[in-house]
């Protein structure tokens, strides 16, 4: 059976006074006698009242709400995230709604609606792997609702964004395996559609431009999830006799290749020192602990959030986009030499 939602009026009608005094009542308005709003608040109490939030905030035109559009929720750096914004959203009066793509264009698609139907005063969204069509974040702009991206961001739709220097941590990740004496360093990378990706790359191809290291485009491979390492064994494999390093997009991606390479018989980092991307907790479980680059996914949920508080309770400011940058830091572990 359904549960009865109690409304003002029928506290009204079974304490025989009017809807409008139930309603001061409740809000302790100077016109209601004391006793009236202590039978009132009392009576409410025990029927566990709750006001009705969509209607509530139809009158207010503000739902004090955030959508979240993530791709995994299971991901440590995504996780981070999460807590990062629900910390800040709750400090300051917001309530956060989560949904997860599941690195689907079409659940992003159907998330984003779905959080605007909703009535969320502002969207935070961490764009799929397979997201190649913007359209839906263009409508949410162009209707006025705020938007910001993290991490995962697009090009082709203007908004603010809080993104790891992921430049940068390519460039420490691959620099670091160059002074451990590597010279011959394979790239898992993932797709090319995402700018962490392309930025993570280049990343790359900088450090090795910065050393006098000639690319090879066979030690580039799109590889970012560990099923993607085991489809992908035997072209690593085949690779292995002739490198020394290996620099992975993300950390699982890396740990998935150092097992790869061990059940093989090659050693880590004696024959082939290791670099992820991230920094989760099973960077410091891996055998041998690896060395990541730290993305600081709360501090980045943080600012998100707090950009986009800054635009909602600031409508009216004419303040371009903003795009804020947080800086990687190398973690140094025992997967290098």
């Amino acid at each position: 059976m359904k549960p009865t939602h109690i409304t003002i009026k029928d506290i009204a009608r079974i304490l025989g006074v009017s809807p409008s005094t139930v309603s001061r009542a409740l809000k302790d308005h100077p016109d209601i006698s004391e006793e009236t709003r202590n039978l009132v608040k009392s009576f409410a109490e025990k029927v566990n009242y709750r006001p009705n939030a969509l209607a509530l905030s139809l009158r207010k035109q503000k739902s004090n709400t955030l959508g979240l559009v993530i791709p995994e929720i299971v991901h440590h750096f995504f996780s981070s995230v999460i807590s990062g914004m629900e910390d800040l959203a709750y400090s300051e009066g917001y309530t956060l709604m989560i949904c997860q793509s599941n690195e689907n264009y079409h659940r992003e698609l159907i998330n984003i609606q779905a959080l605007l139907d909703h009535r969320v005063d502002g969207l935070l969204v961490s764009i799929s792997k397979t997201t190649r069509d913007f359209e839906h974040l263009h409508n949410a702009v162009n209707n006025g609702i705020p938007v910001v991206f993290f991490d995962r961001i697009c090009d082709e739709v203007e908004t603010d964004r809080v993104v790891t220097d992921d430049f940068e941590g390519a460039r420490l990740a691959t620099t670091h395996l160059i002074e451990c004496g590597c010279r011959n360093i394979l790239h898992l990378a993932t797709t090319e559609n995402l700018l962490i990706g392309k930025n993570r790359y280049l990343g790359y191809l900088q450090a090795l431009e910065n050393h006098n290291i000639p690319f090879n485009e066979e030690y580039v491979i799109k590889c970012d999830t560990r099923e993607e390492v085991y489809a992908k064994r035997k072209q690593i494999l085949a690779l292995a006799p002739k490198i020394d390093g290996v620099f992975a997009v993300n950390d699982s991606t890396a740990i998935s290749a150092m097992q790869v390479l061990q059940e093989n018989g090659y050693h880590i980092p004696g024959d082939i020192s290791v670099v992820g991307f991230g920094d989760g907790p099973i960077a410091t479980i891996a055998s041998p602990p690896l060395t990541t680059v730290e993305q600081k996914g709360y501090e980045i949920g943080r600012e998100a959030v707090r950009m986009l508080i800054q635009r909602l309770e600031s409508p009216n400011a004419q303040v371009d986009f903003q795009t804020r940058i947080v800086p990687p830091s190398l973690v140094k572990r025992k997967s290098t030499k």
